[in-house]
């Protein structure tokens, strides 16, 4: 092969590049833009589907179609009765086994069953503190299981609130110091409408 010149390609590099020139096979310049190699017979890739992602996550809803309830409905009143029954006795575990069979006579009484909760909340604090300082131990709350009612109002008023409430007044001070033990009452003392209270000791 003779030496190229300063000016350029030689006759004979000029041929050669003519030969190689002729048998390459030009590129498809679409590929170019992909920055994918071409392949003999290879089929254009599917263009993507744009996806919903809201209607993916939601279900079909029709205008004014009612929502379907949960499968379980909670149950206030049982839960209730069941983290009674459930909570650790601290009283002496004779005498509860005998309150809980009705055994036991309870040495006071309250009836709330009527009152409102400003009514009821007051009259019970001064029950309880005076059956304490008398050193009585056992006494009986009336609270009735509560009605269904609609008052009309914006906010549905809960069946049996003052029953409800009770616990949580008697578990607050000033109240909590004085007592040992609340326990749904037997069914000749009132049943889920009372509820024992067994008092501390008095010092």
């Amino acid at each position: 092969m003779a030496r190229r010149g300063k000016k350029g390609l030689s006759a004979e590099d000029r041929e050669l590049w003519s030969r190689v020139a002729q048998s390459a096979t030009p590129l498809d310049r679409s590929r170019l833009r992909t920055g994918l190699p071409e392949m003999p017979g290879a089929k254009a890739p599917p263009k993507p589907k744009p996806s919903d992602p809201v209607g993916d996550r939601l279900p079909a809803f029709r205008l004014g179609e009612k929502a379907t309830q949960a499968a379980h409905p909670q149950q206030p009143a049982r839960d209730l009765s069941m983290r009674l029954a459930q909570a650790p006795v601290r009283m002496d575990h004779g005498m509860h086994r005998k309150m809980l069979r009705g055994k036991l006579s309870p040495e006071a009484r309250i009836d709330l069953h009527g009152m409102t909760l400003a009514q009821a909340h007051p009259v019970l604090m001064r029950f309880i503190l005076e059956a304490h300082a008398s050193g009585k131990r056992l006494v009986l709350v009336i609270t009735g299981k509560g009605k269904d009612r609609d008052e009309g109002g914006p906010i549905p008023i809960r069946r049996g609130i003052l029953r409800h409430q009770v616990p949580g007044w008697l578990h607050a001070p000033p109240l909590g110091a004085l007592v040992l033990e609340i326990r749904e009452a037997h069914l000749r003392h009132g049943g889920g409408g009372a509820y024992y209270v067994y008092l501390r000791k008095g010092r």
